[in-house]
């Protein structure tokens, strides 16, 4: 069994014990596809993967909950929450149509926080944190850094710690983006390997890749994808500035 199916499972025992399954029917989950500017703002770069369309964020609202989730298959889904209990966890599509319901559950029922995306100068912001979060947990530790997060790969080459860095995108594949040469994410599992810690967009468990990056070292997710899943499973999460 799959993590999102055994978060599927978790998610359906938590609307019978909140006695949403009564009202199932008339439970409306929407999820579309959110413009650039909608999703991350006006930020103060414009080399964000949203800005640059290779990825999108998928937007879901349940009950007053909003949840998103990245996602590089764009499409749009409106249904019932037993609509989503169905659909197969088989395409990022699906899966990022889930993980977006499922964020919007959990802060509908006051779960989860950071489930929205941050925008214009929180990005910027969100990094400027992250060195320090970094040396007061893990020291000074070699990091794996899976997905191409400008702000974030900046500052901590910036505060000089050793990185290796991956992405999907082959128009970043070879090439020096924050100061930091990017490599094929097929080296995911050698990189956690070489790493004493892994740093990760959430994103790898939507398109169900994260198995590459559990060599036994530690593993902490970012950003607001992960954030339902992260209190499910316990899974250490920094969402400095998500909404």
């Amino acid at each position: 069994m799959t993590l999102l199916e055994e978060a599927k499972i978790k998610l359906s025992q938590l609307a019978i014990d909140h006695n949403w399954s009564s009202s199932e029917k008339i439970t409306v989950v929407s999820a579309r596809n959110l413009t650039p500017e909608e999703a991350i703002g006006k930020p103060d770069r414009n080399d964000y993967p949203l800005l640059t369309g290779k990825e999108v964020m998928m937007e879901a609202r349940l009950r007053g909950g909003v949840g998103q989730a990245f996602t590089d298959q764009p499409g749009k889904f409106e249904g019932t929450l037993e609509d989503v209990f169905k659909l197969p966890l088989d395409t990022n599509f699906r899966r990022a149509v889930f993980v977006a319901t499922l964020n919007a559950a959990m802060q509908s029922l006051e779960m989860v926080e950071a489930t929205v995306h941050c925008k214009d100068k929180e990005p910027t912001l969100c990094a400027q944190e992250l060195p320090a979060f970094i040396k007061a947990k893990y020291g000074n530790p070699k990091i794996a850094f899976v997905g191409l997060q400008p702000a974030l790969i900046e500052a901590l080459n910036k505060a000089a710690f050793e990185l290796k860095v991956t992405d999907l995108n082959p128009d970043n594949i070879g090439q020096i983006r924050c100061g930091v040469r990017i490599e094929d994410a097929a080296l995911n599992a050698q990189h956690a390997r070489w790493a004493d810690i892994v740093l990760s967009t959430g994103s790898v468990l939507v398109n169900d890749t994260y198995h590459e990056l559990l060599q036994g070292k530690p593993v902490i997710y970012y950003g607001v994808t992960v954030a339902g899943l992260a209190k499910l499973f316990d899974l250490p999460r920094f969402c400095f500035c998500g909404r």
